[in-house]
C-alpha cells in the first residue's frame, strides 16, 4: 500500500508539473509560477490531492541545497574572498535594515515585542530558491544585480547562526525559571555550529579532493554521481544536526571544490536533480499556504503582506541607488529580495515549537511568506512590461554620450564578443575605430581594458551622423539582437550608400535578411570555427591535412553559393527546404563521384607498378 501511495504521489506531481509550467511559460508568467500554481491545485485547498504538503517540503529543499552547492562550485575561494565586502556590507545592510523598519512598525501597531522580533527576522529573509532560480532562468548571474542578489543571499544563509541561536534566548524572556539552560543551550549550540563550519571547511581542505580522485580511479560513472550526491547530502546533514542552514553546508563545500578538477564533472551530475528537486520544492510551497488562516484574516494578511514588502522595498532601493547598479536592473534586485524566504519557515517553525511565538502566529506568518513568494513571478512580470521599458529609456547613465562627431574610418556598432575580437584585431594594427553599444555591462566591460565606447543605439539616424557614418569607409554590424542588425543595415544603406557594411549573421535566416537587404560581406559567426573542427575531425579519421582543409573550402564554397541561391526562397519554408535538401545531395554525389575516381586511379596506379614489376 505504501508503494502504490508513493506511487500515486508520484504522478500527481509530475503530472501537475508537466502541464502547469508549460502553461504559465506560454502565458509569460515564468516556470517558477507554474510550479506554484500547481503546488496550488494539487494541495489541500485545491483538487487535495495531497493532504500533508509538509513532508514533501522538507523533501523538497533539498532542491535549494542542490543549488547553494553549484553556486558554491561556480565562486572559488578568491572571487568569494573578493566578495566578503557587499556579502557583509550590502548584506548586513538588507538584512538588519528591513528586520529593524518591521521590528519597528510591529511595536508602533502593539504586537508583543518578541512576536514582532521574531516576525521581523523571519520575513527580512529572501528566498534563495527564487532569487538565483530567476536570475539562471534570464541568465543574469554575471549582471551586477546578480551578483548583488547573490551575495545579499549568501549572507543570509551565514546569518542563520546567530538567528537560530537567538530564539531559544528569546524563550528565556518569557520564561524565567528556565532561563539559564535555555541560554545556556542556545550559545552551546552557537559553538556548535561554529565548530562543524570549521570542520567543513578544514576537512574539504585536506580530505575531499584525495577522497574525489580515489573514487574517480574506479572508473564508474554512476559511483562518482552516488559520491557527489553523498557529499552534498552529508554535508547537508551536518549543518542540520547542528540547527542550521542545509544550503549553507552544501554552499561551503562548493567552494572548496570550485577549483578542483572535478568542478565541471561535479555539476554536469548534480545539475539534472537540481532542476527537477527545485520544481518540487515551489509546488510544496505552493501546497503549504493555509488558506484557512488567510480566509480568517484577510484584511490583516493583505496589510501583513503589503506592509513588509514595501518596508523592504524601501530599504532595497535605497540600497539600489547607493551601489553601482544601472537604473533598468534596480526592480529585478529588489523584487528577487523583497518576498519572503524557504528560511523563513524554519525561523516560525521552531520558533513555536521553543514556545516564543503562538502556533496559530506561525502559520499565518508561514501563508504570508508563501503569498510573498507566490506574489514575486507576478511582479517580475508586471515590471518587465512597464517598470524596466521606462527606466531603460529614461536612465541617466553616466557613459560618454557621443556628443562631439567622431571622424574614424571604422565604425563598430556592438561591443560583444564579436565586436570585441574585431576591435582588438582593428588596435592591434593600429586602427581605431568608434564602438557603439547600448549595453552598460559590455561597456564597463571594455572600459577596463582602457578602450573608449560610447552609449547608445546605433539604430539612430541621428547618432549615426555624430559617430562618423558618413565620412567613415566601413560599419562593423556586430549587434546581438536579430532585428536592430536588420534595422541598422536598412538605415545605413538608405542613408550613407558609400558606407562599406560588413556584417555577422546569427543564423542563415539573418544571413537571408540581411543578404537581401543588398549587403555583401557577411559572416555566419560559428560556421568558420564549426569548418575548423570539422577539418580536424577528418584528421583524425585519417584524412592528409591538405586533403581534409581542401575538403572543408570547398564545403565553404559551395555553402556560400547554396545560400545565395536560396535567398530569394527564405520566406518560403517549402521551397526553402526543399532546396537545401537538393544542395546538399548535389554536393554528397559530388563527393562521393571523386572519392570513387580517386579510389579507380589509385588502383590504376597500382596495376600500373605490378606490370612495370612484371615486365
Amino acid at each position: 500500500m505504501e508503494h502504490t501511495s508513493w506511487l500515486n504521489g508520484s504522478l500527481v506531481y509530475l503530472a501537475a508539473a508537466v502541464l502547469a509550467v508549460p502553461l504559465a511559460k506560454f502565458l509569460g508568467l515564468g516556470s517558477i509560477i507554474g510550479y506554484l500554481g500547481a503546488g496550488i491545485l494539487i494541495g489541500p485547498w485545491g483538487l487535495k490531492l495531497v493532504t500533508d504538503p509538509q513532508d514533501m517540503l522538507h523533501f523538497a529543499e533539498f532542491g535549494v541545497v542542490l543549488m547553494l552547492f553549484l553556486v558554491g562550485l561556480e565562486l572559488e575561494p578568491r572571487r568569494l574572498w573578493q566578495l566578503r565586502k557587499p556579502i557583509f556590507g550590502w548584506g548586513s545592510v538588507q538584512l538588519f535594515g528591513s528586520a529593524a523598519l518591521m521590528l519597528g512598525a510591529g511595536v508602533m501597531a502593539g504586537v508583543d515585542w518578541r512576536l514582532a522580533l521574531v516576525a521581523a527576522v523571519g520575513l527580512a529573509l529572501s528566498s534563495t530558491a527564487i532569487g538565483l532560480g530567476v536570475l539562471n532562468e534570464r541568465a543574469l548571474m554575471n549582471t551586477t544585480s546578480g551578483q548583488s542578489v547573490l551575495s545579499v543571499s549568501l549572507l543570509q544563509d551565514v546569518a542563520a547562526i546567530p538567528l537560530l541561536a537567538l530564539l531559544p534566548l528569546l524563550a528565556v524572556a518569557g520564561a524565567h525559571a528556565a532561563g539559564d539552560a535555555n541560554a545556556g543551550g542556545g550559545w552551546l549550540g552557537a559553538a556548535k555550529a561554529l565548530g562543524v563550519i570549521a570542520g567543513i571547511v578544514l576537512g574539504g581542505r585536506l580530505l575531499l579532493r584525495p577522497a574525489l580522485r580515489w573514487i574517480a580511479r574506479s572508473d564508474t560513472p554512476e559511483i562518482f554521481t552516488a559520491a557527489s550526491l553523498l557529499l552534498v547530502v552529508a554535508t547537508a546533514a551536518l549543518m542540520q544536526s547542528v540547527g542550521l542552514s542545509m544550503a549553507l553546508g552544501a554552499f561551503l563545500a562548493g567552494v572548496l571544490l570550485a577549483e578542483s578538477e572535478y568542478r565541471r564533472e561535479l555539476e554536469t551530475d548534480i545539475e539534472p536533480f537540481k532542476g527537477l528537486l527545485l520544481g518540487l520544492f515551489f509546488i510544496a510551497v505552493g501546497m503549504s499556504i493555509d488558506f484557512a488562516v488567510v480566509l480568517s484574516q484577510p484584511l490583516l494578511m493583505a496589510a501583513v503582506v503589503l506592509g513588509f514588502l514595501l518596508l523592504k522595498f524601501a530599504v532595497l532601493w535605497a540600497m539600489g541607488r547607493a551601489m553601482p547598479l544601472p537604473k533598468p536592473e534596480r526592480p529585478v534586485f529588489m523584487i528577487l529580495l523583497a518576498q519572503g524566504g524557504e528560511f523563513g519557515f524554519v525561523v516560525f517553525q521552531t520558533a513555536a515549537q521553543a514556545g516564543v511565538i503562538s502556533a496559530p502566529a506561525s502559520s499565518f506568518l508561514v501563508a504570508a511568506v508563501a503569498i510573498s513568494m507566490l506574489l514575486t513571478p507576478l511582479l517580475l512580470v508586471a515590471a518587465d512590461r512597464w517598470v524596466i521599458p521606462t527606466l531603460a529609456g529614461q536612465s541617466g547613465r553616466t557613459d560618454p554620450e557621443i556628443s562631439e562627431p567622431q571622424n574614424q574610418s571604422v565604425i563598430i556598432a556592438g561591443s560583444g564578443r564579436y565586436g570585441q575580437i574585431v576591435a582588438r584585431l582593428l588596435f592591434a594594427n593600429g586602427i581605431k575605430p568608434t564602438l557603439l553599444d547600448h549595453d552598460a555591462e559590455s561597456i564597463e566591460a571594455f572600459r577596463k581594458f582602457g578602450w573608449r565606447v560610447f552609449y547608445g543605439d546605433a539604430t539612430r539616424l541621428d547618432l549615426l551622423r555624430v559617430a562618423g557614418a558618413a565620412q567613415a569607409k566601413v560599419l562593423v554590424l556586430a549587434i546581438d539582437e536579430m532585428e536592430q542588425s536588420v534595422e541598422l543595415a536598412k538605415l545605413a544603406l538608405q542613408h550613407f550608400p558609400n558606407l562599406k557594411l560588413i556584417a555577422r549573421a546569427r543564423n542563415a535566416e539573418h544571413y537571408y535578411a540581411l543578404r537581401n537587404l543588398g549587403v555583401q560581406c557577411i559572416e555566419r559567426e560559428t560556421f568558420d570555427s564549426a569548418l575548423m573542427s570539422g577539418r580536424s575531425v577528418l584528421e583524425s579519421l585519417g584524412w592528409q591535412p591538405h586533403q581534409a582543409r581542401n575538403l572543408a573550402l570547398r564545403f565553404k564554397r559551395h555553402n556560400l553559393v547554396q545560400l545565395d541561391k536560396m535567398a530569394p526562397l527564405w520566406k518560403d519554408e517549402d521551397k526553402l527546404i526543399a532546396a537545401a535538401k537538393q544542395g546538399r545531395q548535389q554536393l554528397e554525389d559530388l563527393f562521393a563521384q571523386e572519392r570513387s575516381e580517386a579510389t579507380r586511379q589509385q588502383a590504376k596506379a597500382s596495376w600500373s607498378g605490378d606490370d612495370s614489376r612484371t615486365g
